[in-house]
């Protein structure tokens, strides 16, 4: 059985109604659905979403597989994400990485600490190569980050409300009429 609500299927249908189509619905209608359960997306999710867009589950599955943005496993409550391309990987990212899985005592590779506070992960591209290496939490960038620096952002994370319920890159726009 889902967990969609009567108020969460109505924020789905407001955002249907933003879009030409259903499907072009799809990336949003995945936020709510990511927000729902708990910040991951697992099958029932995808399926949920399936049905109410009409769609076949393959391609929502195929959708929300495809993006980074959406989570396929639970993640802790701040996802630390190190940019382990070229620029990065050339200016320190390797060791930054090292470093954090040290002090997390998790891999880089998705792995989260038992508390759940923290999922560490290499990811592409960040595009801040100029000020390599570059971090990414929530929705916010680090660049330039040294040991020290993402100890004390660590430390300070610890006590910081989830950004994985509500990522900045999860709001919505107000519907404007022009």
């Amino acid at each position: 059985m889902g967990k969609f609500t009567d108020n969460d299927r109505a924020r789905l249908d407001e955002l249907i109604s933003r879009y030409p189509t259903k499907k072009a619905a799809l990336l949003p209608a995945l936020w709510v659905a990511q927000e729902v359960y708990g910040g991951w997306l697992p099958p029932e999710a995808m399926e949920e979403v399936a049905v109410h867009l009409e769609l076949p589950t393959a391609d929502v599955q195929g959708v929300a597989t495809f993006y980074t943005m959406y989570n396929k496993e639970p993640r802790g409550q701040h996802a630390i994400e190190i940019c382990h391309n070229v620029s990065c990987m050339v200016l320190g990212a390797e060791q930054l990485i090292q470093h954090c899985e040290r002090k997390l005592g998790v891999s880089a590779t998705g792995g989260t600490t038992p508390d759940g506070v923290f999922t560490l992960a290499r990811v592409e591209c960040l595009g801040a190569c100029c000020n390599a290496p570059a971090v990414q939490v929530g929705g916010t960038y680090y660049e330039n980050v040294s040991f020290d620096q993402m100890d004390a952002l660590i430390e300070k994370l610890k006590s910081a409300p989830s950004e994985v319920m509500s990522p900045p890159q999860a709001a919505m726009p107000e519907m404007r009429e022009f």
